[in-house]
């Protein structure tokens, strides 16, 4: 696993942690803790469970001609 998946500076958010479940429409979560919560909040139960965060799309890149590079 890459260091930037482990890094301890990730903000709290309960989408993330160990104790909650998201729903089918991933408007909310479900805490073992605390009961339903929204996906960006978190508590002090918070524990961070790294296989459950989803890397974000790349961005669409451009497409370039030879034309493009030719002065």
């Amino acid at each position: 696993m890459s260091k930037k998946l482990l890094n301890k500076d990730i903000e709290p958010a309960c989408e993330y942690c160990v104790h909650g479940k998201t729903t089918a429409g991933k408007e909310s979560v479900l805490c073992l803790k605390k009961g339903v919560m929204m996906p960006w909040s978190h508590c002090r139960s918070f524990s961070y469970d790294p296989l459950k965060r989803e890397p974000k799309k790349a961005p669409h890149l451009e497409e370039f001609s030879k034309e493009d590079f030719t002065i």
